[in-house]
């Protein structure tokens, strides 16, 4: 079981290293040639950028969140934007019910749905801190912000900053994967199955806060329940909208503030939940 273990949680972690690099790269790039032209041309975007974080998200792997988390703590994307990733990302849930021949032809039902969630919760995010800044104007619009403003990056070239940034960020991950895989290989699946509040109307709620937990074992759980028949539909789509996979864990290590983390994983656990009780009620 101990080998298991450990070679999940470098599987999981390994599988985000070509995201995170090309991320930093990316960011690392902007900032030592064109931050300031970056920032002129995300404020020409408007209020679009949530229907591309949401597809993007849709795509069953978890490496975009985490990319997402770097791109919002340098301010390069929006918190809508941030938010529609999020919600969006189904990690593993998407192969597992593929392949099921029972259900498989409901992944573009998932899929689809989690699309509209993730775009609509970006939008009203967005629409939400464009209201705030209406009634408090001395908030103003956060410009693009250096990474490593504080860990002389600018003395290296680019490509080695970036791949100084993963490797710490990598560490950081595995650490956490390895305590989780052990936690979840401990309580296993009767013990998430109370958890989540089976036949209770409770039960997105229960599903969300599980679905929060950093680690692709989580959508995995999910998804076997919900194809078992201990989660609705509405319940499967609130865990996974909150399970995004290693992004929540790159944003507490990436931006500073984490008040504004607290803040960020509420809205989508709000959203989330809120998701899954419409789904639940009328579908």
């Amino acid at each position: 079981m101990i080998f298991d273990i450990i070679k999940e949680a470098f599987t999981d972690t390994i599988k985000l290293l070509p995201f995170l690099y090309l991320a930093y790269l990316f960011i690392e790039y902007i900032e030592h040639r064109h931050s300031e032209k970056l920032s002129n041309a995300l404020k020409r975007l408007g209020p679009f950028g949530p229907f591309g974080g949401s597809l993007l998200g849709c795509i069953p792997q978890c490496g975009f969140s985490a990319a997402a988390s770097n791109l919002y703590a340098g301010r390069m994307i929006t918190l809508g934007t941030l938010i529609a990733v999020y919600a969006s990302t189904s990690d593993e849930a998407v192969p597992i019910v593929i392949a099921d021949p029972s259900h498989a032809g409901e992944v573009w039902k998932l899929v689809g749905v989690k699309f509209l969630v993730g775009a609509a919760a970006g939008m009203a995010a967005d629409a939400v801190i464009r209201l705030l800044r209406k009634k408090y104007p001395k908030d103003e619009e956060p410009e693009f912000e250096e990474l490593c403003a504080d860990c002389g990056c600018d003395h290296r070239h680019f490509a080695v900053s970036a791949l100084i940034h993963t490797l710490k960020i990598t560490l950081f991950i595995l650490i956490v994967n390895l305590i989780l895989g052990a936690a979840f290989s401990l309580a296993g699946k009767e013990a998430v199955e109370r958890i989540m509040l089976s036949g209770s109307p409770l039960q997105p709620f229960a599903a969300a806060l599980f679905g929060a937990i950093p680690n692709c074992a989580a959508s995995v759980m999910i998804t076997e329940l919900y194809l078992s028949g201990a989660l609705t539909f509405g319940s499967c789509v609130s865990g996974l909208c909150t399970g995004a996979g290693a992004g929540l864990l790159v944003l507490f290590r990436a931006n500073r503030n984490i008040k504004e983390n607290l803040v960020i994983i509420g809205a989508l656990y709000a959203f989330a939940v809120a998701a899954g009780i419409i789904i639940n009620t009328f579908f």
